[in-house]
């Protein structure tokens, strides 16, 4: 069963070989880390690493057996009790319910271990699976869906820890 993590440096080429490998899945549902993410990889981990321990963001993956990283799951912007969370799951390892478990965990450790409150989210109102994901953890729509100026709708979930 893959393992949720706190994210630590020696993350740092397995979490670069998921984000290279998922490169375009990923771009069909968020918008691209564009080239100079990769080209400055190390000094974006870093400076992930410095916000974390400013307490500003908590970042995790989630990581098999040998130690590949098959997912993400974020909070950032803390603040006031309050973060965003985030999360994204490579492309081979979808359909197994690994998006919802690790989502759950990090409510409960955003709770007991960062002392949080309650969490926002956002996804594309056309993005079914992570929509789910959001509903099936205890997350609440709220407001109305807002057309950013990407030109797809997005909308906004709530959850109180």
């Amino acid at each position: 069963m893959p393992e949720l993590q706190r994210l630590r440096p020696e993350h740092a080429p397995a979490l670069f070989a998921f984000e290279h490998e998922n490169r375009q899945y990923f771009a069909k549902s968020v918008p691209d880390r564009g080239d100079a993410y990769f080209a400055e990889f190390d000094a974006r981990h870093a400076a992930l690493l410095a916000e974390q321990a400013a307490g500003t963001c908590h970042f995790h993956v989630l990581v098999d057996g040998e130690g590949a990283v098959l997912g993400r799951v974020n909070l950032v912007d803390v603040a006031d009790g309050e973060a965003e969370l985030g999360y994204r799951i490579a492309e081979g390892a979808t359909g197994r319910g690994l998006a919802t478990d690790a989502v759950r965990q990090l409510c409960g450790i955003a709770a007991a271990k960062y002392g949080l409150t309650a969490l926002r989210a956002a996804t594309y109102a056309d993005n079914a699976g992570s929509r789910g994901v959001l509903e099936r953890t205890g997350f609440s729509l709220v407001g109305e869906p807002v057309l950013p100026a990407g030109g797809r709708t997005e909308v906004r979930y709530f959850r109180k820890l």
